[in-house]
């Protein structure tokens, strides 16, 4: 797996918070984040597609490192930068979404949703529920941004569905080619550093100044 970080004990969390790409971009560029998935989860269907997704949502799926950011961490960012108003009830495949994959998650989810009742008039539409599976999107989804730069995607290896699903290096990629980090944090990462020569370093960091201003999109 290229740019997979070792034998890290690692934790899973999914999200629906609107179109699947920003959430892509924005956890991707969160350190402690080791693997970002996009796909499909919270229905019924039985192996959704994008064009027949049925009653399921658009979520990113994630494993991170708890030594490094916390699941209380990955809340704040869910409800800091939600893509839809968190208070309009909007149609299932972009719903506001939080499944939970064991009873710590279940509580400190709840908690923080109630938090954010007590300081907003309206009712919240975020739905909390146990995780059941997880269906992978297309591969063409699987960091958007990044597979729109050509010059950066060769850096994780083959374009292979398991290096676009499973990479640390292209979840980092995907994340600041969208302006999602600071520059500062751009310059901490050891992995970019390492893994990218000095044409690529560059041309990565202009991405990421040009794209911080206009904010996460779909």
């Amino acid at each position: 797996m290229s740019g997979q970080s070792g034998d890290v004990e690692k934790k899973r969390a999914t999200f629906g918070m609107g179109c699947f790409w920003a959430g892509d971009s924005l956890f991707g560029a969160t350190p402690g984040v080791l693997r970002t998935t996009v796909g499909y989860a919270g229905g019924t269907k039985y192996s959704p597609t994008y064009k027949n997704m049925g009653d399921h949502t658009e979520v990113t799926d994630i494993d991170y490192d708890p030594s490094i950011i916390s699941f209380e961490q990955l809340l704040n960012l869910f409800w800091k930068y939600h893509e839809y108003g968190l208070t309009t009830k909007i149609k299932t495949q972009y719903a506001s979404l939080i499944l939970y994959h064991d009873d710590e998650q279940k509580l400190l989810a709840e908690k923080s949703r109630d938090h954010l009742q007590k300081k907003t008039k309206d009712q919240l539409t975020t739905t909390i529920k146990s995780f059941d599976r997880f269906y992978p999107a297309e591969d063409y989804h699987q960091k958007y941004r990044l597979q729109s730069h050509p010059c950066l995607l060769k850096s994780i290896g083959p374009k292979t569905s398991e290096n676009l699903q499973t990479s640390t290096l292209a979840a980092k990629l995907n994340g600041y080619i969208a302006g999602a980090s600071t520059l500062e944090e751009f310059q901490r990462d050891k992995l970019i550093a390492e893994r990218l020569n000095e044409e690529e370093y560059h041309y990565l960091k202009d991405c990421l100044i040009k794209n911080q201003a206009s904010g996460l999109y779909c």
